[in-house]
């Protein structure tokens, strides 16, 4: 007994050490560190109202705002309420609050606004509603093209983005606050920052603001500077490659990185700051490099490397055309703007086929084989002596060779098949091939 109550004792504190802080807890921290006992009582109150109101609710509300709480939980465990970050963090929880209290379900991906702000909220199923910087900065960069009607507009919400701006990276970094594709937050985007600092640049320049808006801007320098998980570069040849995604330091996307070397030119240029311009310089030595990777010959890729290397879909497929349009403008480089002509060609080009052979034993089930060259809709049609047997419609379909399951019917013999494939800007082919159904041994 002895020996078990020491074991108990040495236990207890042990378990107590590793009781993970809550929010109300970090709060307390923070305030005691310095910030306003006056905004800890804010946010420490609309804490208290959040959770009092989850309980309050039913069904998707009762999910959506639950989960922003568990989000704010969930961080505040793991020590990263920051009082750079208290802000935005608040700012989401209290924007939940107001929307699924008093407005509308919202379908997923659905954006929407409140008055008196310019920001831009996205819908994230599961996680509320969250600040959505890349469409956010995109409104900004609208703003600064829609011309001098827009200018108190622009100015509003590069006020707005100034104070929401986190510490991070030995700079400033405007963070995503929920779970996505993996990563846990708080990350950030290469894509959302680099388009960020492109418009704070371009709108502050309009507006005559260079004096409070560039340091703001240079500061999100940082996270271009920095490795995963903090900042989004790792190495690639010569160069950098720019992450789309800081927490998934093995995955390539190829839009975000082409537009977040446009975001780092025109800062650069802009600003004529040297930082700017040489981590431009370490993007495009990697950019020119890499951009050939992302073509298959047929169409582009959205992403390479873990957790998928996939195609891109339609509407990916012409944004890394445009942003690539933009960096062949800005730089006249050869790989850039070849590559911009060969993605405006697949658009055009229908997709190639070709059926290969396939022997299935009747009555059993086997495999159609074909190949295919870039991402489209296909059907098989399967005749035997004019009549149709089957027709197989396994949908969008990757490049590749492809194997579609098929049931023979007891009669042997060579049956025809027609492939169709319709790409995703509808250009359509099709091949035909010969299935052999041997007899059962």
């Amino acid at each position: 007994m002895p020996i078990l109550c020491s074991l108990f004792a040495l236990a207890a504190p042990a378990a107590h050490a590793q009781k993970k802080p809550t929010v109300t807890q970090e709060l307390e921290r923070l305030q005691a560190e310095g910030v306003d006992p006056a905004a800890i009582g804010t946010y420490r109150a609309t804490y208290t109202d959040a959770r009092a109101r989850v309980k309050r609710l039913t069904g998707a509300r009762k999910v959506e705002l639950g989960g922003v709480v568990t989000d704010l939980e969930g961080m505040a465990a793991r020590r990263q309420l920051t009082a750079s970050r208290l802000p935005s963090l608040f700012l989401t929880l209290q924007r939940n609050v107001e929307w699924w209290t008093t407005q509308r379900l919202l379908s997923s991906g659905e954006r929407v606004g409140f008055g008196g702000s310019e920001l831009v909220f996205q819908h994230y199923p599961g996680h509320g509603i969250q600040i959505q910087w890349l469409g956010t900065f995109g409104k900004l960069n609208g703003y600064w093209s829609g011309g001098k009607r827009f200018d108190a507009r622009a100015s509003s919400l590069l006020d707005e983005i100034k104070g929401l701006a986190a510490e991070r990276a030995g700079g400033l970094a405007w963070e995503y606050l929920f779970p996505f594709d993996g990563q846990q937050p708080p990350w950030v985007s290469s894509l959302a920052q680099g388009t960020g600092l492109q418009a704070m640049a371009r709108s502050a320049t309009r507006l005559n603001r260079q004096a409070d808006v560039f340091p703001v801007a240079l500061a999100g320098l940082g996270i271009f500077k920095t490795e995963p998980p903090a900042g989004v570069r790792i190495p690639s040849g010569t160069g950098a490659h720019y992450l789309q995604y800081s927490g998934l330091p093995k995955f390539k996307v190829a839009n975000g990185f082409i537009q977040s070397l446009n975001g780092l030119f025109d800062l650069a240029q802009l600003t004529g700051d040297p930082t700017a311009q040489s981590l431009f310089e370490d993007g495009d030595r990697a950019g020119r490099a890499e951009i050939a990777t992302f073509d298959t010959g047929a169409w582009s890729l959205y992403s390479r490397g873990a957790p998928v290397t996939k195609e891109s879909d339609l509407g990916y497929h012409k944004l890394l055309r445009d942003f690539l349009t933009q960096l062949c403008k800005r730089t006249t480089a050869v790989e850039y703007c070849a590559a911009e002509q060969h993605f405006s060609e697949y658009l055009a080009t229908p997709p190639t086929l070709q059926s290969l052979t396939s022997t299935i034993t009747a009555r059993k089930a086997g495999n159609v084989r074909f190949k295919l060259d870039k991402i489209s809709r296909v059907t098989l049609r399967i005749t035997k002596g004019g009549k149709q047997i089957a027709v197989l419609s396994p949908g969008v379909l990757y490049r590749g060779t492809k194997s579609v399951r098929w049931t023979a019917p007891k009669e042997s013999g060579d049956y025809d098949v027609t492939i169709s494939a319709t790409d995703l800007n509808n250009n359509a082919a099709t091949t035909t091939g010969v299935i052999t159904v041997k007899k059962r041994g």
